[in-house]
């Protein structure tokens, strides 16, 4: 049997049998409970559980969580809560057995996970024979369930309020609970806040209670009503009831079935809080319904592997796990790929996948490190990684080019005519508009060896020709340059850039090649952007708008003509001159937004300053596109006499819902200790100084000693416990 390590520094805190950390799921959990070891209680019994809950009364509340097996989303969900609040719950742990009956369970074999939260805190030592009373969550154990949950228990059991129901504000509200309103008479206040009590413990962690009281003169309510509630989400309405018994309060909350209404706008409102935090994640569980049609590539195995690869002329290979959500996400396009290739005819390629959960040898040999994944394999020769975008266009056109060799050897004038243009290989012309030559006077020179290497490390991103013949000086003078040279051909109506060549080593000429393929004015897109970001340099943008008829085509197109004569002039080239479509790059309009704070008349003009404090300048509406105004303005901007138009600001990236906050929720209870800045964040000099206290306070106590705090409870109730940080944290 193959087992899993987990160490802390250099020694081993567990293994695991690998059948037991199968996924993402069972390995977080493990890892966790693990490292909480000493914080989690695992009991079998009722008297386990009813020592546990002696020496916690009167010192802290209870979570006891339920799971039928380890590993599964429940258990990692109960970890994760019990890493959080770690110090401020004793987090209890069963897989089942008389605890179940002991909570009320009836059929103990039916629940596969549940959570109850056992309210010891408000109970005295003196009253060490009676349990704790207990809430049980009613909904599925996910972490945004569990959390809200625990916010349900801080809360205050009733409130009581002075103002029409429409205009109570309670933390209910936020979490997307019910509020049961009761109304008061002075004269049975006494009464009343008993009978709101009762019917709040009773349905606690399901409703939120109010009590209103009618004598406000801010209350208007009807007398013939007596209760009223209100189900969460924007927009919904008060609804007035006149209720005889308690009876009718519960079954209200209680009976399963609910009106059709309220379980619809309870789930609508819920769905826009369960989001995950990664973008790409929360899509790859919102389709886990749909299944992905294998079919059209080959599934590979330690077995299969090798021979697959030797086999074929071509062999792309994504290697992928399935617990990672851009692997699942990308898998669709890899598919899709697959099959334009089969309607292409396209018959030396093949497409395969390898699980490297599944096989990790063969990862491990391949030197996998990252997901997803791909490379293409040819006999006899090295892989090659795929370094595009995780999109079906740009893995064909890498397939598509890796298929022609590389670099093209040219050996007449005739053919290198022909590669310039885009006539020696026509067919690709769409997917290459952009062709590299190398120039050298014999095949005897130096750099012809560095040269191929170069153009191999380039295989699949562009197409590379090679020219080594004492005839190449004829192109060399025709543009100005000294052999050893490359030519960037941009098409037969585009420009052809020369550039000597003074590099001895393939990487720094891969560098140097990419550099020179980058357009002068280029059009910005998803796909290219982070290529022209990493120049550095203020973007110089134009915004141009959709062609929705022959006009719009035609002052675009003249636009974007006046700009290019104006960069030939060679004034622009401290700033990266560019545009954006927004009709083809819609995500263009944000930007736009986010620049301005409008959308502005189009075309629209702006100087980007990201490196550099992220100001954004707009040049003037109306003023024609000509280099001295264009000039001035740009002058004035350096000068500092151009107000800004808006400002791009560095945000911190936060959970998108405050359930996510999981750091700040630690920090709350353990001040500082899950605290993180970013590396452009300054710390102050009061903060500073605070920290060096908060130091000081800190090494006075260690890890034992908060450990103690969790579970050795015969401390003085009234001694508020020094805040360390927990003793896992360095893990």
């Amino acid at each position: 049997m193959k087992k899993v390590y987990l160490f802390r520094g250099g020694n081993v805190l567990k293994s695991f049998d690998t059948d037991t950390v199968f996924d993402v799921n069972a390995i977080v959990s493990h890892v966790l409970f693990t490292v909480l070891f000493d914080e989690v209680r695992y009991v079998h019994t009722i008297a386990e559980l009813q020592s546990v809950e002696r020496a916690a009364k009167g010192k802290a509340d209870i979570v006891l969580g339920h799971v039928q097996v380890l590993g599964l989303p429940e258990h990692r969900a109960l970890m994760e809560t019990a890493f959080v609040y770690g110090a401020k719950y004793q987090f209890v742990l069963t897989t089942g057995g008389p605890v179940l009956t002991n909570m009320g369970v009836e059929d103990p074999s039916s629940l596969t996970a549940g959570l109850w939260f056992l309210h010891c805190k408000g109970v005295s030592q003196s009253q060490h024979s009676d349990p704790c009373p207990h809430t049980a969550l009613r909904r599925a154990l996910t972490t945004l369930h569990i959390y809200t949950f625990l916010q349900l228990m801080e809360a205050p059991l009733v409130s009581e309020a002075s103002v029409e129901p429409s205009e109570v504000k309670v933390v209910h509200s936020h979490l997307q609970v019910p509020l049961l309103f009761l109304f008061s008479q002075p004269h049975t206040v006494a009464l009343d806040r008993a009978t709101a009590q009762t019917l709040a413990w009773t349905l606690r962690g399901q409703v939120g209670l109010v009590l209103i009281h009618r004598e406000s003169p801010d209350v208007k309510i009807p007398l013939e009503y007596n209760a009223a509630y209100k189900l969460p989400g924007e927009g919904s309405e008060v609804k007035y009831l006149i209720l005889n018994n308690l009876e009718e309060v519960i079954d209200l909350f209680r009976d399963e079935s609910t009106p059709e209404e309220a379980e619809e706008e309870d789930d609508e409102n819920w769905a826009t809080l369960d989001v995950l935090d990664d973008e790409v994640a929360e899509s790859v569980y919102r389709d886990r319904g749909q299944s992905l049609d294998m079919d059209a590539v080959t599934e590979l195995t330690a077995d299969t592997f090798h021979s697959a690869v030797a086999e074929s002329d071509h062999t792309v290979v994504l290697f992928y796990v399935k617990w990672d959500a851009v692997s699942m996400a990308f898998m669709q396009s890899y598919i899709e790929v697959s099959e334009s290739l089969e309607d292409a005819d396209v018959s030396n390629v093949e497409l395969a996948v390898l699980d490297c959960g599944e096989w990790t040898d063969v990862c491990g040999a391949q030197q996998i490190s990252s997901f997803p994944t791909v490379r293409l394999y040819r006999p006899q020769e090295p892989s090659q990684p795929y370094r595009g975008m995780l999109g079906t266009e740009s893995l064909n056109r890498f397939i598509m080019l890796s298929r022609l060799v590389s670099p093209v050897l040219l050996s007449s004038p005739d053919e290198v005519t022909s590669f310039l243009e885009g006539d020696l290989y026509q067919q690709h012309a769409a997917i290459a508009p952009v062709t590299v030559l190398g120039l050298f006077s014999s095949t005897s020179d130096a750099g012809v060896s560095v040269f191929k290497e170069a153009a191999k490390a380039l295989w699949g991103e562009t197409m590379v020709g090679l020219f080594a013949d004492r005839r190449a000086e004829r192109w060399a003078v025709e543009h100005s340059v000294t052999l050893p040279a490359i030519l960037v051909s941009r098409g037969p109506t585009g420009q052809t850039e020369a550039h000597s060549l003074h590099l001895t080593m393939p990487d720094q000429l891969v560098t140097h090649i990419q550099r020179a393929l980058l357009d002068t004015f280029p059009e910005l897109t998803v796909e290219n952007l982070p290529l022209y970001l990493e120049l550095k340099k203020p973007l110089l943008l134009l915004f141009v708008g959709e062609e929705d008829e022959e006009r719009g085509r035609k002052g675009n197109k003249g636009v974007l003509e006046d700009m290019r004569s104006l960069l030939n002039t060679g004034w622009f080239k401290p700033y990266l001159p560019c545009w954006i479509h927004l009709g083809r790059t819609p995500a263009g309009k944000a930007v736009l937004e986010a620049y301005l704070g409008s959308l502005p008349l189009l075309p629209a003009l702006v100087l980007s300053q990201l490196a550099a404090g992220g100001e954004v300048f707009h040049y003037p509406a109306g003023r024609p596109l000509m280099v001295q105004p264009i000039l001035q303005w740009l002058q004035r901007v350096e000068d500092g006499e151009e107000p800004p138009a808006g400002k791009i600001v560095d945000e911190k990236w936060a959970p998108p819902m405050p359930f996510y906050d999981f750091l700040s929720v630690m920090d709350q209870e353990v001040p500082g200790y899950a605290s993180q800045r970013s590396a452009k964040t300054k710390t102050s000099q009061s903060e500073r100084a605070e920290g060096e206290k908060e130091k000081k306070r800190g090494s006075s106590s260690s890890g034992g000693e908060r450990q103690a705090q969790a579970h050795n409870f015969q401390g003085s109730p009234t001694t508020k416990p020094p805040q360390t940080p927990h003793h896992h944290s360095e893990l």
